[in-house]
């Protein structure tokens, strides 16, 4: 083959625009293929130097073909490569440096026949390269210093430029060896910036970094790099950082940022790996040098141009891109490090400046993606500051930049896309079965302004610690001034609490950090919200919460009370916390007492009102009604033996808007949760008939709380025992509920609990349903109970066996009772009055004929009762009297009963007089039955309506009905009963008594009376003008007067019938009969001689009679005045009268005149 050194050596001259064609077809031949077979043939170094001379000579001419220069580097590059002269390899290779570089055409030749020659000499090649390198930072020897000031900066940039390009092509031909004196390279790097000769001003720094960047962007690329470690990298990645922390922030003129980032990015697999300050260090100058940079409208703005505002933008995005690729670069390096890459950037994500967080957002949401689009997570990219991470960006979904909104919802998206994988290769190396479709359920659209979402969605990939930093980071955010942005820190809150709430961790510092929140002024909305969430915790964490918040003092704040109310709006909530607080109810209350009040009971009482007050959770109520209600019970019971001053406010009402709070004391605050509770439970007619009964003062008052929760349960006054309390409104559920309950505490050791259990025991009773339960001995704990000493105790077990009474299938059980209870007859008040409803509701609900037999047995016991001195216990014996005569009636009471019965008339007229309303409200009711029973119809209506107003009315006129209905030895009956009360202590009844006699004298035909009976009469009101009470001695006089009156008024005869009589028993030779009356029963003999002469009258009547008839119809009949009472008798009337032995039994037989008894 002709070899090129011919064409070369020949002394022709080519013109500039004509070149041989030996020439042309010398650039067509492949070169290193022609060089390794013609120049290694010649071994002659002299013949080479010349060649190699001539070439440079050569590309020094060639200056506009770029092809033929190139093809020039390329020749002088391989014949210089053949050389083994090294001294001629380092004289050509410094000659070659020294040619002209201001093209880049020229220093990628140069560059290219360095790396020819290297293939060969390769230390010789750096070593020129470093010699020549030398002009950059050496004064004394460097030529650039000898040019004009103005030329030194462009003239240090070129040399530079050829130097870094020259290394860059050497590492390109290079097998691997160049990498042993790479770091040595590095170094030099380094020395030339930092040893500069020349100004450093920001064009010298761009040439420094345009050509640095020439040999970064090939070393990346050489995958044989990777193996060794360069120590000076991280020197440079430091010198990056500084030129970029060098930049101004109010304006972007340069390049330089985006090339040290870029420079930065292609060191980014080369070994030694950055540390973690370094990294932070880096990310942070990065984001500051870039984020921190004007909007772009004023980026725009300060350009002199459009064009130049246009290239501004170009540039800012490209450096934008240029920080995005280092952050990409940073990840695959260090993948598990994506989290503290993105705390970075939090500064500028919570700036207030909007072009700052929409930049910081853009590059979250781009790395995030970048990350979820990696799909290799065999290295686990863990997140240990999840919940951080998660709250920040479910917050700048609700940002006021839209396009920051879209953003986040896209970064949280690309989030949760990462934890669903990381998820599913969990479970796929786990065996288990892949969750397919998962992903699918979100997307950026449904986190676009969705809180709620984001907590739902990431709920389950937090650990306690993510769960609990993300609440205290949301807490900060709460105080926003930006109403949108606190509204989603609660939100986040929330829904955290609702998804997550049991597994949060330092409860106490969320709670109190919440407390103190909720005391500034938040935006409405976010306080509802945040009320919300507090609600969910404290459902969650009850344990917890709920002690926090009883133990701040009382009362409470407007904060604390909305606290409380607002448990009560959520099932889940209410039911956990009500249990809480009534196992605090529960707990303490069987506890020792304390010389003190107790302040968590009270507390609680407090919650219950505030809680209860506005629930919207009837269901959780009722779920606890029962427990609820004997707790609170309970609380009042202990509250009220606490005795505290009432002055002292624990609790205050709202009472609405323009009217003041209302203060509770504790026993009021105990009241009004017990009423709360009823109402709660849907209750309302309870707490309306608590209302109206008074019910609220009994169970004020220690001494009678067992009887207001007698009467709130069920009142049993009537037979019937209308239930107007719990017994009647509760569902027979709920009733065998509380049961149960108060079963296990019929024993207790804590008397009041004990009362209260025993109390709702016995009122059950009245409930069919509860009467009837299988497997309970009522009767033997009632029985148990009355055994007791203590009167309460006592009437409780009273009360249970008058409820049980009710029932049939009780009657033959309570009959044996009958004995037994008759002996409760003369005990308290109380206890009297209950032993008299138990025997009533016996009789009113027995069978058959042991009802007589039972009111027969308690006759003689009962009817003393009726005048008893106790009111209570006046109204209710006489009351049961005539339901237990109402009873009786059914069963057609016999003689020996009815007389019995006749033993009520007198204590009822006298009770009757009494001015209390309810007692003649009673005795009416009482006579009503009695009248019915007698037989005696016509009184009944009048009793029936008998007011206090008419009592004496009615009196008067039962008298005048006694004396022309009765028999006069039955009236004499009536008036020595009377005599018995006489002597009561009481003077209503001694005057009572006094004026029954006097009304009955006063009817009566006093002259027609024995005069012993009539003496009788007046000594027992004799004994009475001395009583102590001046108006009874006044009656007394009255009546006595009266009675002397009447006796006198009936000695002058008025008749001629009479004065005819007189005259015939003179005649006959008899002594005239003195028609006198027995009132009262005297001995046998006595009254023998009395019917015999009663026999001679009659006779000698006889012959009066006939001659009675024979003037009947000439004389004219004139009435006939015995005392004060006018009766008036004729012929046509006489048979149509009634004697008065008539209407003495209700079944009006006849009974001879003289007959002294009444057959009952």
């Amino acid at each position: 083959m002709f070899p090129i050194s011919c064409f070369l050596l020949t002394p022709v001259p080519w013109g500039r625009k004509s070149k041989p064609l030996s020439f042309m077809v010398l650039l067509s031949l492949p070169l290193p293929q022609f060089s390794s077979q013609s120049l290694v043939a010649i071994d002659d170094d002299n013949w080479l130097e010349h060649l190699v001379r001539v070439v440079l000579e050569k590309i020094s001419y060639f200056s506009d073909d770029d092809k033929e220069k190139a093809f020039l580097y390329k020749f002088f590059g391989f014949t210089l490569r053949t050389s083994r002269k090294i001294s001629l390899v380092k004289t050509m290779l410094s000659s070659i440096l020294q040619t002209a570089h201001k093209e880049l055409q020229e220093r990628e030749g140069i560059a290219v026949a360095l790396s020819i020659v290297s293939m060969k000499h390769l230390t010789t090649v750096l070593d020129q390269l470093e010699v020549y390198s030398a002009a950059l930072t050496d004064k004394n020897s460097s030529s650039i210093l000898q040019l004009m000031k103005e030329h030194q900066q462009r003239e240090w940039g070129l040399v530079c430029n050829t130097v870094y390009l020259s290394y860059s092509k050497i590492i390109l031909e290079s097998k691997g060896a160049i990498f042993m004196h790479l770091d040595a390279i590095l170094a030099l790097v380094l020395q030339h910036y930092h040893n500069c000769i020349v100004e450093k001003d920001k064009n010298l720094k761009l040439y420094y970094l345009n050509a640095l960047t020439t040999l970064t962007s090939i070393l990346s690329s050489q995958r044989k790099a990777f193996q060794f470690k360069f120590p000076h990298k991280l020197d440079i990645v430091n010198l990056m950082v500084e030129l970029i922390r060098e930049e101004p922030l109010n304006f972007i003129s340069s390049s330089i940022r985006q090339m040290a980032m870029n420079i930065v990015t292609d060191f980014r697999n080369l070994r030694p790996l950055l540390e973690i300050e370094e990294r932070t260090e880096l990310l942070r100058t990065c984001f500051k040098g870039v984020l921190c940079l004007p909007p772009r409208d004023i980026l725009c703005k300060e350009a002199s141009s459009s064009k130049e505002a246009q290239a501004k933008l170009v540039l800012f995005k490209e450096t934008l891109e240029s920080l995005l690729r280092l952050m990409e670069t940073l990840i695959i390096e260090m993948p598990t490090r994506i989290q503290y890459c993105l705390e970075l950037l939090d500064t500028w994500l919570n700036s207030q400046k909007d072009n700052e967080r929409e930049r910081a957002m853009w590059c979250t949401a781009r790395i995030l993606g970048f990350t979820a689009k990696m799909n290799n997570f065999k290295t686990e990219i863990e997140f240990t500051r999840l919940g951080r991470l998660v709250r920040l960006l479910a917050i700048r979904c609700h940002d006021p930049v839209d396009n920051i909104c879209f953003l986040s919802s896209q970064a949280v998206y690309n989030l949760y896309c990462i934890l669903l994988q990381q998820k599913q290769m969990g479970r796929k190396a786990q065996g288990l079965w892949e969750e397919e479709g998962k992903h699918e359920v979100y997307s950026a659209n449904v986190f676009y302004n969705n809180t709620f979402e984001i907590a739902k969605a990431f709920a389950e990939y937090f650990t306690q610690m993510q769960l609990t930093t993300l609440v205290l980071t949301a807490m900060e955010g709460l105080t926003d001034s930006r109403a949108k942005l606190s509204l989603a820190a609660a939100q986040l809150i929330s829904g955290v609490m609702q998804e997550r709430g049991r597994d949060m961790i330092k409860i106490e510092e969320i709670v109190e950090g919440i407390l103190e929140l909720l005391n500034l002024q938040l935006e409405p909305s976010t306080k509802e919200e945040i009320f919300r969430a507090m609600c969910l915790l404290a459902g969650n964490n009850t344990h917890i919460v709920v002690p926090m918040l009883l133990n701040r003092p009382l009362p409470w704040d407007r904060t604390n009370l909305a606290l409380w109310n607002v448990f009560g709006t959520r099932r889940e909530t209410t039911i956990n916390v009500l249990q809480l607080l009534i196992g605090i109810l529960e707990n303490l209350h069987s506890k020792e007492e304390t010389k003190e009040m107790a302040f968590q009971p009270v507390a609680v009482a407090c919650a219950l009102c505030e809680m209860l007050s506005g629930s919207l959770c009837q269901e959780a109520i009722q779920e606890l009604y029962p427990r609820l209600l004997l707790a609170v019970l309970s609380h009042l019971y202990w509250v009220i033996e606490q005795n505290a001053p009432q002055k002292m406010v624990v609790y205050s009402k709202d009472g609405g808007p323009g009217s003041k709070s209302k203060p509770f004391d504790p026993t009021s605050c105990a009241l009004e949760a017990v009423k709360l509770v009823l109402l709660a439970a849907a209750y309302d007619g309870v707490v309306s008939y608590a209302n109206q009964h008074c019910c609220w003062d009994l169970l004020s008052c220690p001494k009678f709380y067992y009887i207001g929760i007698m009467d709130l349960t069920s009142n049993s006054w009537l037979p019937v025992s209308h239930p107007s309390g719990i017994v009647k409104n509760c569902e027979p559920a709920i009733l065998h509920r509380i049961l149960n309950l108060v079963r296990n505490l019929l024993s207790s050791f804590d008397v009041r609990r004990k009362i209260l259990a025993r109390t709702f025991y016995a009122q059950l009773l009245w409930h069919r349903s509860v009467a009837q339960t299988l497997g309970q001995d009522f009767l033997g704990n009632l029985i148990r109970w009355i055994k007791e000493p203590n009167l309460i105790m006592q009437e409780v077990g009273l009360r249970g066996i008058s409820n049980l009474a009710l029932h049939p299938g009780q009657s033959r059980s309570l009959k044996s009772l009958v004995p037994f209870l008759r002996d409760f007859l003369k005990s308290e008040v109380r206890v009297t009055v209950e032993a008299v409803k138990s025997l009533r509701n016996i009789i009113c609900h027995g069978q058959g004929e042991d009802t007589k037999v039972v009111f027969s047995s308690i006759s003689k016991q009962l009817w003393p009762l009726i005048n008893d001195e106790r009111d209570q216990v006046r109204i209710a014996a006489t009351a049961a009297l005539g339901h237990m005569l109402y009873r009786v009636d059914k069963f057609k009471p016999g003689s020996t009963l009815r007389k019995e019965i006749y033993t009520f008339l007198v204590p009822l007229l006298l009770s009757f007089q009494d001015n209390n309303a309810e007692v003649v409200k009673a005795c009416g009711g009482a006579l009503t039955k009695w009248t019915k029973v007698i037989g005696w119809s016509s009184l009944t209506q009048m009793f029936q309506h008998t007011t206090l107003s008419d009592h004496m009315q009615v009196l008067e006129e039962t008298c005048k009905y006694l004396v022309s209905t009765c028999k006069k030895q039955f009236l004499g009956e009536l008036l020595r009963q009377s005599f018995d009360f006489l002597k009561s202590p009481w003077p209503f009844l001694r005057a009572a008594a006094i004026t029954f006699i006097g009304l009955t004298a006063k009817k009566i035909n006093m002259n027609n009376i024995h005069e012993d009976d009539v003496q009788l009469l007046k000594n027992a009101l004799e004994s009475l003008r001395n009583d102590p009470v001046e108006s009874i001695q006044s009656l007394v006089n009255t009546t006595l007067t009266n009675i002397d009156k009447y006796v006198k008024a009936g000695l002058v005869p008025t008749s001629k019938m009479s004065r005819l009589s007189i005259n015939l028993f003179k005649v006959s030779g008899m002594k005239a009969s003195e028609k006198k009356k027995r009132l009262f029963k005297t001995v046998r003999r006595e009254r023998d001689d009395e019917d015999s002469q009663k026999n001679k009258v009659w006779n000698w009547l006889q012959t009066l009679n006939s001659l009675r008839s024979w003037r009947s119809g000439r004389v004219k009949i004139t009435p006939l005045i015995v005392g004060d009472l006018q009766t008036t008798s004729t012929g046509s009337q006489a048979p149509n009268s009634k004697s008065p032995s008539e209407e003495t039994e209700p079944v009006q037989k006849k009974v001879a005149p003289e007959s002294l008894t009444v057959n009952i």
